[in-house]
Order: structure tokens, then C-alpha cells, then sequence
């Protein structure tokens, strides 16, 4: 299993607008072998920013750089964004391998 997380600082005020536009989007994510689940994740709130995560579940790193470089993947992300001013810099990418599963 391989987990790709992208955690996004996102100013006060804006989250709505935010979760809209993920909530709306097609992701193609089921045209993709390996893909498993995603979430969108909220996290603590304070007054500088609202964490999100947005947490996709892969059969493998494979799989996940597959996506990456696929149709799918653009067509994703070539969609709306968030209104100006939603995110507070850049996603930060972080990537997980199972270890132990069970």
C-alpha cells in the first residue's frame, strides 16, 4: 500500500470556497489502475491558517507515479481553482509505504 498525502495551509475565510471546489471537481481517479480511496481531510484551525490533507490510498508507489503522469492526471488538475488569496504557499507533497498492514 502506498498513501500520497498533499497538505494545504489555506487562509481563514476561505474554506468553503476551498472545499467546493474539491467537492466539485472530477478527479478520473476510478479510470486508474491501483487507485484505491481518497479523502479530503480538515485539520486544526488557527488564527494564521485551516490545514487540509488530501489523502489518496494506491496499491503502490507505481501505481501512484502512474497516475502522475497520466491523462487522468491532467485533466484533473487543468480544472477551477480556489477563489484568489485561498492558499497560504504551496501544497506540501508527503508520501507513506506500509510497512506493517494488516
Amino acid at each position: 500500500m502506498f498513501i500520497a498525502m498533499n497538505r494545504f495551509k489555506i487562509a481563514p475565510g476561505f474554506e468553503e470556497g476551498f472545499e467546493k471546489v474539491w467537492r466539485e471537481r472530477d478527479t478520473y481517479l476510478s479510470e486508474v489502475p491501483g487507485f484505491k480511496q481518497f479523502h479530503l481531510l480538515k485539520g486544526p484551525v488557527t488564527d494564521e491558517h485551516v490545514l487540509y490533507a488530501s489523502h489518496s490510498v494506491w496499491e503502490s508507489r507505481e501505481a501512484f507515479i502512474a497516475w502522475t503522469e497520466s491523462e487522468a492526471f491532467r485533466k484533473a488538475h487543468a480544472q477551477a481553482n480556489a477563489p484568489k488569496g485561498t492558499y497560504l504557499g504551496h501544497p506540501e507533497l508527503e508520501t507513506f509505504e506500509s510497512v506493517i498492514g494488516e
